[in-house]
């Protein structure tokens, strides 16, 4: 099977959006944006999820299971388990420019 997060992921290492994703696959973009929306492992009509991945492995995609090892050579992404998520609040946010002007200025 195939989690939001590969699919994710495949499509970033594609290089490809959400409609060229659809149209790989010969799905509507709402579908894609279901599947990437789900919460794990993809929920759905089981056509459409052997389109899918069909679709990316003919494109060059290796979908790697949990704890299985890689058949082939070439770049990937893989998720370890038991990862806490990281902190969001570290991350400091920029002002536009145009409300650091307004701030001078005043």
């Amino acid at each position: 099977m195939i989690s939001a997060n590969q699919l994710r992921a495949a499509r970033a290492l594609l290089n490809i959006d959400q409609r060229q994703t659809a149209d790989l696959a010969d799905l509507s973009v709402p579908t894609i944006q279901r599947m990437e929306a789900s919460d794990g492992v993809i929920r759905g009509n089981v056509d459409s999820l052997m389109k899918l991945v069909s679709a990316l492995e003919n494109a060059g995609i290796e979908l790697i299971s949990p704890g299985g090892q890689s058949s082939a050579g070439g770049r990937g992404v893989r998720l370890r388990e038991h990862v806490t998520k990281p902190k969001m609040k570290d991350i400091k946010q920029r002002k536009p420019s145009s409300l650091r002007t307004l701030e001078r200025a005043r």
